[in-house]
């Protein structure tokens, strides 16, 4: 099994989620976070003064998967996210050991698919 953590632009959730839909992802979690990359944040302008914003909002998606959909639900991730500018942000990808399904007892990978 296989835990996706995929950092993107929340204009972009839509159609990322849309993407996972049609790859047939089975869950999602979203938690709205806020960072920076190498940007180091952006500058904008307010009443004709600077600032600098240094975190910027992001949405992390954690799906976990089982081993063979995790490269199709990358690349729907990959495909739907971008828009080839810096800060579109970043996918991780993890080996889950276990699973368990609280209300049922189930575990392995039944639980994700």
């Amino acid at each position: 099994m296989k835990k996706i953590e995929a950092i993107i632009r929340p204009e972009k959730f839509e159609e990322v989620k849309a993407a996972l839909e049609e790859a047939g992802y089975g869950g999602v979690t979203v938690t709205e976070v806020e960072g920076h990359g190498k940007q180091k944040g952006i500058t904008q302008q307010w009443r004709g003064r600077k600032y600098k914003v240094e975190l910027l909002p992001k949405l992390k998606l954690e799906i976990v998967t089982t081993s063979k959909d995790a490269a199709k639900l990358i690349k729907a991730i990959l495909k739907s996210g971008s828009t080839g500018q810096v800060g579109d942000g970043k996918i991780f990808v993890y080996g889950i050991e276990e699973a368990y399904k609280i209300s049922s007892g189930e575990e392995g990978e039944k639980v994700v698919s």
